[in-house]
């Protein structure tokens, strides 16, 4: 705890369940400018505590989880509304866009704003003296969530950047090489493997996923594309697609490539809090995450992970010289970061923790089938996400037969915005069109995608508005 000098008249009051210091007004002032004043310096002395959060603290609010397996939770309607009043969400339209983003729960907003307000108090002076033991804190929480050591893992600014860093830093490839990516992942993900054609003189090889996918015929593609490219070295894979929200099985695709002296990065943005798993169960050595999605911490924060016997395959970030080569820090130099947003992820993974990993894909998974087992009937509505078990999180989407394009998508989602206040995404990228994403969070319920359902009946045309 860093030892504040305070002005005199200062008194010692209890601000929650924490102790602080708060100053007298000068009682000269006039009483607004003195109860003004009492305010803001109330608020600046209690952003001088100690800057993690605690684990009740995050979850200050969440009543214990009821008894019974993850299936029955899922389905504990109670429970569920306990977490839904975590969430400040606005009335003014139903959010089915979830996975740009997660909604930060209250008590890891209260924590950002608290962060917030002691990196501001204090300034430079934190940022010099502390902030280095307190981010290796955030380091060490994450990596023990994760199943990774400290050491295997480095913060980014999201999955992003941790991603273009792996695949832009990879230097086993020599020109003549071949890199293979799918329809399915990512743009910016895309943009940076077909980079290494200039970067690394290799071939860059695209294929498209089947549809409807299904796991052997996911699989039955990443082999002929494998087989099709022996002189691929390094393969793109995404975990859980933001297109469609088909769950790859990425493990036995990894064991593949593998087999034939292909290296894998693993885009896991929409993974980790959605899916289940640590990441020794990717069986990549080289994967990237978001913590500003599915574990809900603020926005601009996520990490890298590289296997501690395989760091020198990736090189450091344009030459950084403040780690040691042997650091995986030396692969992310990106400047000066949001402080208060790596501060706030304990209390993000705390809550995750408290909720626990198969309830909460158990709960999203839930979600969807609610409303897809009524939609599948819908006149010429195409679900692109299969029901197959294991291949599917909270994300689906949709097209209608016929349609396509940009354009009819865009009317679609704009009918469902602007006539029945549901908010969803267009996607594009898809072999066989664009389509319609749908993504329920853990404060939608049950009436939240009846009123989806309605909406997707009157938009199909499979009932009059």
């Amino acid at each position: 705890m860093i030892e504040l000098s305070l002005p005199r008249h200062s008194r010692s009051i209890d601000c929650g369940s924490f102790r602080c210091a708060c100053i007298e007004a000068d009682m000269t002032l006039t009483d607004t400018i003195s109860s003004n004043r009492r305010s803001i310096l109330k608020g600046l002395a209690a952003a001088a505590m100690a800057p993690l959060a605690s684990p009740a603290m995050a979850a200050e609010a969440l009543s214990p989880a009821p008894a019974g397996s993850a299936a029955d939770i899922a389905m504990d309607k109670a429970y569920w509304a306990d977490v839904k009043r975590l969430y400040a969400v606005t009335p003014d339209i139903v959010n089915f866009e979830n996975g740009y983003w997660g909604i930060m729960a209250e008590p890891v907003r209260r924590e950002f704003i608290r962060q917030s307000d002691m990196i501001n108090f204090q300034n430079a002076y934190y940022a010099r003296q502390r902030v280095g033991a307190d981010f290796e804190a955030v380091r060490a929480k994450v990596a023990e969530a994760v199943g990774a050591a400290p050491e295997e893992i480095a913060l980014t600014r999201g999955a992003t950047e941790a991603l273009q860093l792996l695949i832009g830093g990879y230097n086993r490839l020599k020109p003549g090489d071949a890199v293979l990516y799918a329809d399915l992942d990512y743009d910016s993900m895309q943009y940076a493997m077909n980079s290494l054609k200039a970067r690394r003189g290799v071939d860059v090889v695209k294929f498209d996923i089947p549809e409807p996918a299904t796991r052997q015929a996911v699989l039955d593609a990443y082999a002929r594309a494998i087989e099709a490219n022996p002189k691929a070295r390094l393969l793109l894979l995404t975990h859980v697609s933001h297109r469609t929200g088909f769950v790859m099985p990425v493990a036995e695709i990894a064991r593949m490539a593998k087999a034939r002296g292909i290296d894998t990065i693993v885009d896991a943005a929409h993974s980790w809090g959605q899916i289940d798993f640590h990441v020794n169960d990717l069986e990549s050595d080289f994967v990237g995450f978001n913590l500003h999605k599915w574990i809900g911490a603020p926005l601009g924060v996520g990490f890298l992970y590289i296997r501690k016997d395989r760091l020198a395959a990736i090189d450091r970030a344009m030459g950084d010289e403040d780690f040691a080569e042997t650091d995986i820090r030396s692969r992310v130099h990106t400047g000066t970061v949001n402080f208060a947003t790596v501060l706030s992820v304990p209390a993000a993974v705390a809550l995750h923790q408290q909720i626990g990993a198969a309830a909460k894909q158990a709960r999203l998974r839930y979600l969807r089938d609610y409303w897809v087992s009524r939609a599948r009937g819908f006149r010429d509505i195409e679900i692109l996400t299969p029901d197959e078990v294991g291949s599917y999180g909270a994300i689906t989407s949709f097209r209608l037969a016929g349609r396509t394009g940009k354009a009819d998508n865009e009317a679609i989602v704009a009918k469902l915005r602007d006539n029945h206040k549901i908010m969803t995404v267009r996607r594009a990228g898809v072999a066989k069109g664009q389509c319609i994403r749908v993504t329920p969070a853990l404060f939608t319920d049950e009436a939240d995608l009846d009123r989806l359902v309605e909406a997707l009946a009157v938009v199909t045309g499979t009932k009059t508005g």
